[in-house]
C-alpha cells in the first residue's frame, strides 16, 4: 500500500526574531510571493486531510532561506541573507534549513511501503512579460515511471471532472529543476519514492474565494483517488 506525504516548503512569511534586523530591508516584500507561496499552505492542508497523510510545513520566510533549494545552491539565501557573515548563514542552515529537510527525508525513509510525496507550491500568473496560462502544474521527472504514471493519471482525472481547468505537466517549471523532490529522488529509488510538485496559479489562490475553494476541493478529491 502506498504511503502519502504532503509538504509545503514556502508555507510561511514569518520572520524569526533573531533575523528581523537582517531582513528589515525586505520588509515590504513579506506580504507577497517573494516571501512565501500564497495559497500553498492552505491547499497543502486540504490535500493532507484528503489523503490522511502527514503534513510538513516550512515555518519561516524563504527570504531567510529557501527550503526548496539544494544546500549547495547559492540562491537558497536571499539578497538579504546572502551578505550575512558565514557563521550567521551556517546558523540559519542549522536552525531552519536542515531540520525541515531532514524531517521530510526521515518521513520518506520510515514510511511503511512506497511513498507518494506531494510538494505544494503556487506560481505568479506573470513572469517578466509572459503570461502563464495554466491553472495547475504537475511537476515530475519523466525518467521516473511512477511519477510519470501518477502525473498522467491525475491530469486525466482532473480533465474528466473539470474539462475547462488548464492542467499542464512540467510547467511552469521543469520537474527536474533544483528542488526538494529532486534531492529525494537521488536518495531513494523509484520503487520507494515518487515526488510531484503541485503548482497552482496565484491568480486563483488570491482571486475569487469561491473559485479558490472549488479548486482546492477538486484537487483534494482527485488526489485521494491516485494510486502511487
Amino acid at each position: 500500500m502506498t504511503a502519502r506525504l504532503v509538504t509545503c516548503e514556502h508555507a510561511s512569511a514569518r520572520v524569526p526574531a533573531r533575523w528581523a534586523e537582517a531582513l528589515r530591508p525586505a520588509r515590504a516584500l513579506l506580504a507577497g510571493h517573494r516571501a512565501f507561496d500564497p495559497g500553498a499552505a492552505r491547499l497543502a492542508r486540504d490535500l493532507a486531510r484528503a489523503l490522511h497523510a502527514p503534513l510538513l510545513l516550512g515555518t519561516a520566510t524563504r527570504l531567510l532561506v529557501d527550503l526548496n533549494r539544494s544546500p549547495a545552491n547559492p540562491r537558497r539565501f536571499s539578497s538579504c541573507t546572502r551578505a550575512l557573515p558565514a557563521e550567521d548563514r551556517a546558523r540559519i542552515m542549522t536552525c531552519h534549513y536542515w531540520p525541515y529537510r531532514l524531517a521530510v527525508e526521515e518521513a520518506v525513509r520510515t514510511a511503511a511501503g512506497p511513498v507518494l510525496h506531494l510538494s505544494v507550491h503556487s506560481f505568479t500568473p506573470m513572469r517578466g512579460r509572459g503570461r502563464r496560462t495554466m491553472d495547475v502544474g504537475l511537476l515530475y521527472d519523466p525518467a521516473r515511471p511512477r511519477e510519470r504514471r501518477v502525473a498522467a493519471a491525475w491530469q486525466r482525472s482532473l480533465a474528466a471532472v473539470a474539462p475547462a481547468l488548464r492542467v499542464a505537466r512540467n510547467r511552469p517549471y521543469r520537474g527536474t529543476s533544483d528542488g526538494l523532490t529532486r534531492a529525494l529522488r537521488r536518495r531513494f529509488p523509484d520503487r520507494h519514492y515518487a515526488g510531484l510538485e503541485v503548482e497552482v496559479n496565484q491568480a486563483i489562490a488570491c482571486g475569487a474565494p469561491a473559485r479558490w475553494d472549488a479548486l482546492r476541493r477538486l484537487l483534494a478529491r482527485t488526489a485521494a483517488t491516485l494510486e502511487g
